[in-house]
């Protein structure tokens, strides 16, 4: 699936209050999540691919997952 499908629909992210609060934690971040996530994605390195229901995103040792039916971004952790 071409990571242009996500890029173009960028302003369709979002979470939930869990959501937030789970990226939070897992990222060690205390800022906007969306703007986070979508900079991160938006990242010239970024390995963005698509496996079943889900897009992943790979940069800067962190790994997002979104649902890429409704753009919920899922998790996002760091890679060990």
């Amino acid at each position: 699936m071409d990571k242009k499908v996500l890029l173009s629909n960028l302003d369709k992210l979002h979470t939930t209050k869990l959501g937030i609060e789970r990226i939070k934690k897992n990222l060690k971040i205390d800022e906007d999540v969306i703007e986070y996530c979508k900079n991160k994605i938006l990242d010239a390195n970024c390995k963005i691919y698509k496996e079943g229901k889900n897009w992943y995103c790979e940069v800067d040792n962190i790994k997002i997952t979104i649902n890429s039916y409704s753009y919920t971004i899922i998790t996002a952790h760091i890679i060990k």
